[in-house]
């Protein structure tokens, strides 16, 4: 009788720790040819196996999961979120009205409806320093469900915004600069974001990038403005966010030649670059077509009172000032783009999510959308760029982006075959995170 038990526990735990995903087409992440009928082994939070139906046996007692008629690939990474805003328009009023409750509803509401959108990695780029940490640490230890969060905590400028102390730190003068960075390294950041450097001495942003280099940090920072990219090349910074705010047709001359120098240089590795295309891409068709705004999917976790706050904030979105330049600035955004491209920096998928009338469930298969459909990008690349590359640029390649043997089993599936209908992406069918299936 004892055995008997004992051989129903095995039996149990091999059903509860271990997965098969079969029959669907596996894109892997390295950006090789698919595998067709491909079978994933899933044992515990890892990828045990890959193979196909009839050449890998499946473990008795695993739990059989279907992905017949199913692209398969990683589960994706948005390098650029913020966990704090959810697309209200009034940055001011919410920042006053929420910053007391991002920690407990408005940070992990977000994070979720980000994993639910086959989002399981994601980088946090501005935010609450306590509240960031705390987010980021639940979901680690399972308390709360979202991506695997990376996360900057507060941003490093010349000067705070108005009422935004909580998350936007000022520096005056070099050893402040690196007083600053070495608070959030002992706060336990995982990057440091660096904006505004045009407005600081050359000795301040300089400090912030070798003290958070000192600290093991990489450094992310703002593209708005050409002296932004200038400083920041000369500082070393690893990866620029957005494709600039200036109306400038394209990037000047003198950029160009110091970006294709700097990727030359290969023993500094890759510069990475996170454009964050698609809200001002969309806006137009968002604004015209308000339905899309209907979509309940952003609704989840929040209290119906935000929801209708949040709303009434985008009630009319032809009026909103936030876009109000998005004429003459997103004509140019594809020119930028491939700018970036040609001159050898790697593109990252980030979205700013988030923003008005983004939302963290619908802003990641947006952007890769636009860079297929609309920049014409190659739908392989693009997936790489929001899996393969982000686990690099992070120094996390080792455990994540890609399906393969003893990497965390961070897996999604859509119906259908993604590398010809990108926007298939807008409705995920599978989302596995560290071997635990949430969708």
């Amino acid at each position: 009788m004892r055995i008997l038990l004992l051989l129903l526990f095995v039996a149990t735990q091999v059903s509860a720790q271990t997965k098969a995903l079969v029959g669907g087409t596996l894109i892997d992440g390295y950006g090789g040819k698919p595998l067709l009928n491909s079978v994933i082994i899933i044992e515990g939070e890892r990828i045990k196996a890959i193979g196909t139906v009839g050449n890998l046996e499946i473990p008795k007692g695993a739990e059989v999961i279907s992905t017949e008629g199913m692209s398969v690939l990683p589960g994706l990474w948005d390098m650029h979120v913020h966990l704090m805003i959810n697309g209200h328009s009034d940055y001011n009023h919410w920042d006053k009205k929420y910053m007391g409750i991002q920690e407990k509803v408005i940070m992990p509401s977000s994070a979720h409806q980000l994993l639910l959108a086959g989002v399981t990695s994601a980088r946090d780029l501005g935010g609450p320093l306590g509240p960031s940490i705390s987010v980021r640490d639940r979901i680690n230890k399972g308390e709360i469900p979202g991506p695997t969060m990376y996360m900057s905590g507060p941003f490093i400028q010349h000067e705070p915004y108005p009422g935004t102390a909580e998350f936007r730190w000022g520096v005056k003068g070099a050893e402040d600069a690196r007083a600053k960075v070495k608070q959030l390294a002992k706060a336990g950041v995982n990057c440091i974001k660096l904006i505004d450097q045009d407005e600081m001495t050359e000795a301040e942003y300089m400090a912030v990038v070798d003290e958070a280099h000192k600290n093991k940090l990489k450094v992310v920072a703002h593209s708005h403005r050409p002296d932004e990219i200038r400083r920041g090349l000369k500082a070393g910074v690893d990866c620029f966010e957005h494709t600039g705010l200036a109306a400038a047709p394209e990037y000047p001359e003198d950029i160009i030649a110091a970006i294709k120098e700097r990727t030359a240089k290969m023993s500094l590795g890759p510069l990475f670059w996170t454009p964050t295309v698609e809200g001002l891409y969309n806006y137009e068709y968002v604004r015209d077509n308000p339905e899309h705004l209907d979509n309940t999917s952003w609704h989840l976790g929040l209290p119906d009172s935000v929801i209708a706050d949040i709303k009434q904030s985008i009630k009319y979105p032809g009026r909103l000032n936030y876009f109000g330049l998005n004429p003459i600035r997103k004509p140019t955004l594809d020119k930028k783009v491939n700018q970036l491209k040609n001159a050898g920096v790697v593109l990252l998928v980030g979205t700013d999510s988030g923003i008005p009338m983004k939302f963290h469930s619908q802003s990641t298969w947006n952007e890769l959308d636009v860079w297929v459909n609309k920049f014409g990008f190659d739908p392989m690349y693009t997936i790489r760029a929001a899996t393969y590359w982000p686990a690099v640029a992070m120094g996390v390649e080792k455990d994540f982006g890609t399906v393969s043997e003893g990497k965390y089993a961070d897996i999604i599936a859509v119906k259908g075959d993604v590398l010809r209908h990108m926007a298939l992406l807008q409705d995920v069918k599978l989302v596995v995170k560290k071997g635990k299936r949430y969708k």
